[in-house]
């Protein structure tokens, strides 16, 4: 199967896409264009708001407006007001950090985890932010985190370091928010690109976008990629089910470190792309502090 190109929205780093039942519309950042953008595929509309700062993950509030991980901190954001109050620095003992990848539990905390963006010294933490905004520190050591995803029934969080080539999996425990008996469930080292963004479709299939790989694959529960889809850009970057029946795969892509030859080559590079691999996906709770 191959993604078709819905948008063509030139990102310079599309990432952290998710889908919004509450609007219809999916919603992305574009990290480097400092750009919030969204989608509805129903009427074929687009919409960006331009921000001051980087914008690595972002998620809804169920009481309104934004969870927002900028580059060096975690804030509640009124789109609309630009009204912001921050929860929490991140690393600001350490310069080289930043946050990256980020999606709610099915509980409705928000897991976010940082990279080294100057050396990729794994030396970012992975945290969790409660309802009450109360922060805690889940594990460190990481140099790039991304593909932070849940099983259906919250009870397996999966996570990439992703130059370690291999998305992990936890043990979750949902009352808790606590995490247990890390192990491998997919490695990627024999596959073109490496892991970066994830969701989950509604038969505990886990979908990953491979950085610089032109591909989006499926890891069913057994730990074994069981479905490719082809995307015409080299680095396609996140995913997410959408669409009025949560039928639809959205995939976000990145012109990062790409030169006018690969641009020219893959002129659709930072687009918006789509399809629909038959399988449903499963809404991600909102932000419920």
């Amino acid at each position: 199967m191959r993604a078709a190109l819905v948008l063509d929205c030139k990102n310079q780093h599309g990432e952290g896409i998710f889908w919004n039942p509450e609007d219809g519309r999916v919603w992305w950042t574009d990290i480097e264009g400092r750009a919030i953008w969204s989608f509805d595929p129903a009427h074929n509309t687009s919409m960006s708001f331009p921000m001051r700062d980087r914008v690595c993950c972002f998620a809804p509030r169920q009481n309104g407006g934004l969870i927002v991980a900028f580059a060096d901190r975690v804030s509640l954001f009124n789109l609309a007001t630009d009204e912001e109050v921050t929860i929490a620095e991140y690393q600001p003992e350490n310069p080289e950090t930043r946050l990256n990848d980020g999606r709610t539990d099915r509980q409705g905390r928000f897991i976010l985890g940082g990279m080294n963006e100057k050396t990729g010294t794994a030396d970012a933490d992975v945290l969790r932010i409660d309802p009450d905004l109360s922060v805690t520190r889940l594990f460190g050591g990481v140099s790039c985190a991304n593909s932070t995803c849940f099983s259906p029934d919250g009870s397996v969080m999966y996570f990439a370091d992703t130059p370690e080539r291999e998305i992990v999996a936890f043990d979750y425990d949902a009352a808790a928010g606590t995490i247990s008996e890390r192990r491998v469930h997919s490695s990627f080292k024999e596959e073109p690109g490496l892991p970066d963004g994830s969701c989950v479709d509604a038969e505990g299939g886990v979908w990953n976008a491979e950085w610089e790989g032109h591909r989006v694959v499926r890891v069913a529960p057994d730990g074994q990629i069981d479905r490719v889809i082809e995307v015409p850009v080299w680095k396609p970057t996140c995913c997410a089910f959408g669409g009025a029946e949560l039928d639809t795969l959205f995939i976000t892509s990145s012109r990062l470190m790409s030169d006018e030859d690969a641009l020219a080559r893959e002129p659709q590079s930072g687009g918006l792309f789509a399809v629909k691999p038959g399988v449903v996906g499963v809404l991600d709770t909102p932000f419920r502090g």
